[in-house]
């Protein structure tokens, strides 16, 4: 149960910030570039509250003579143009240093041209809170709320860095991490899984307390994750620390860069991820005369098992790689993973062969910002190789939570509660041959799945009430949300192929 003051204080600081944000939102400044600027001001605000207290004092900044007095006092200390040019210079040295300060400062901008609100917002709004001594509780709540507010601003594509908390949260109770798994997101996004992962254990941890050992893992490495975008990169970075995990000082715990080029480095036990929507993987490339064009990217990794252009099909091939044997995987993936031939069905082969497939959840639309999109977590563990040639898999286990299922973001938003029923059923921690079949979870042998045509394993069985029984149908609005999720779901795979045939890179997103 939340705790109501630590409740009525998140709300605070929560109001407080966004109350600004709509000021700044006059200035044509998004909710997600206003959120990355909160990062730098309340990274330098703490890392100063932290060298000036009295006890346990930490140097966060570079501990050189040269940045003697710069950071928090510099910007406090000026106004108008001296303000802005010292805020720019600050965040371009910042941005060169090594370590988690250089992550979050990398290609770090002032997006907030109006001197005058800057320092407002430095001195009025953050300079007044003490964030060190709010905790890490209250502080990461306050965060978390703004990155969501950001996610909203769907005009500047933050929600495809956005996962639904109530659907990261039933996935982790399904997983159950442990303070001794390693545990990575190899499209981490601002954080949202790896947040949820060390919740978790931590609030296992109240009834087993950790050992230094574990603490000091799960705190210092043994969590960790990917993003391919600077900007999310710095905001995952800022996230975990601000609950906890990781040091200012001390190594990235998230890295950035295309997860896709190379083979992992280190494996993980566990392995959370809703990668990137958009079935092509591409790269723009400028000519000579400045044109830009997209190239295809087709990865040559030797641990893949195809080679293909779908985004999708890759990152399922790299988690299948990044995990250690017995480890285990939660990972959110379109439907065209689950239909498409050639690549995709040697992988969705390979997948039940090699690996315990043993779950899938089949979404409802209308739960991501990111419109038009049906998907789906598919549950798996690696196994070692097996001498007779065999496959792992004996069942996969369906659970269609999409038949009859209406939501949408505002009128009826997906909570924790929906998802009760499916983790009952899918038992977590338990002998899965205890499994129950019922109306929504069902059972299908390997033999069943391979005799599909192409081992498609887009299956549904149940049929919506709503098409028999008019009293049954949803209202309205929510069916206008449908309509348009169902638009929006067209338009991008015409995208794709738009894009595969040196199209447009997409069309235009339907209104809000």
């Amino acid at each position: 149960m939340t705790d109501p003051k630590r409740a009525a204080e998140t709300y605070r600081l929560v109001r407080k910030l966004i109350n600004f944000r709509n000021v700044m939102r006059d200035d044509g400044v998004s909710t997600i570039d206003y959120v990355e600027q909160l990062t730098f001001l309340l990274f330098l605000k703490m890392a100063h509250e932290r060298e000036t207290r009295t006890l346990n004092a930490e140097r966060i900044l570079p501990d050189s003579p040269a940045w003697r007095g710069r950071g928090w006092p510099e910007l406090l200390n000026n106004d108008g143009d001296e303000l802005e040019n010292a805020y720019r210079h600050l965040l371009e040295d910042l941005g060169n240093q090594p370590g988690t300060l250089g992550l979050i400062f990398r290609k770090a901008q002032n997006k907030l041209q109006d001197p005058a609100k800057l320092k407002r917002l430095i001195q009025d709004y953050i300079d007044k809170e003490n964030w060190s001594l709010q905790g890490v509780d209250v502080n990461g709540d306050a965060y978390e709320a703004l990155l969501e507010a950001g996610a909203e601003d769907t005009k500047t594509g933050a929600g495809q860095y956005f996962t639904p908390r109530a659907l990261i949260d039933a996935m982790v109770d399904c997983v159950q991490p442990t303070a001794d798994d390693t545990i990575t997101d190899p499209s981490v996004g601002t954080g949202g899984f790896l947040l949820a992962a060390h919740a978790y254990i931590l609030k296992q941890a109240e009834t087993n307390p950790l050992t230094p050992e574990q603490r000091k893992h799960i705190q210092q490495g043994g969590i960790w994750g990917n993003e391919l975008v600077d900007g999310t990169a710095r905001l995952a970075a800022m996230n975990l620390l601000l609950h906890g995990i990781g040091k200012h000082s001390g190594p990235q715990l998230i890295t950035v860069g295309d997860s896709l080029a190379q083979p992992p480095t280190k494996r993980a036990s566990l392995v959370l991820a809703n990668p990137p929507f958009g079935r092509k993987s591409s790269i723009t490339v400028f000519g000579e005369d400045g044109k830009s064009n997209r190239e295809e990217i087709s990865y040559s990794r030797q641990d893949f098992w195809v080679t293909t252009t779908n985004k999708q099909l890759n990152f399922l091939q790299h988690i299948a790689s990044l995990l250690e044997i017995h480890g285990r995987a939660a990972v959110v993936v379109p439907d065209n993973v689950l239909f498409e031939g050639g690549a995709g069905e040697t992988i969705r082969r390979r997948l039940l062969r090699q690996f315990d497939f043993h779950t899938m959840l089949r979404l409802p639309t209308g739960i991501f910002y990111a419109g038009g999109v049906k998907a789906n977590v598919l549950f798996f563990d690696r196994k070692p190789a097996l001498e007779s040639g065999g496959a792992w898999t004996k069942k996969l286990w369906v659970y269609d939570f999409r038949t009859g299922q209406r939501f949408t973001l505002k009128q009826n938003p997906l909570t924790r509660a929906h998802l009760d029923d499916f983790v009952e059923c899918y038992k977590p921690g338990e002998d899965r041959e205890k499994r129950v079949e019922t109306e929504r979870f069902k059972a299908f042998s390997l033999e069943e799945l391979l005799a599909r045509d192409k081992v498609n394993l887009d299956i549904t069985w149940m049929r919506d009430p709503g098409l028999d029984d008019a009293d049954s149908l949803a209202p309205p609005e929510v069916i206008a949300a449908e309509i348009v999720e169902d638009l929006q779901a067209a338009l991008a795979e015409f995208a794709a192929i738009a894009e595969s045939l040196g199209g447009a890179d997409k069309p235009e997103a339907l209104p809000e």
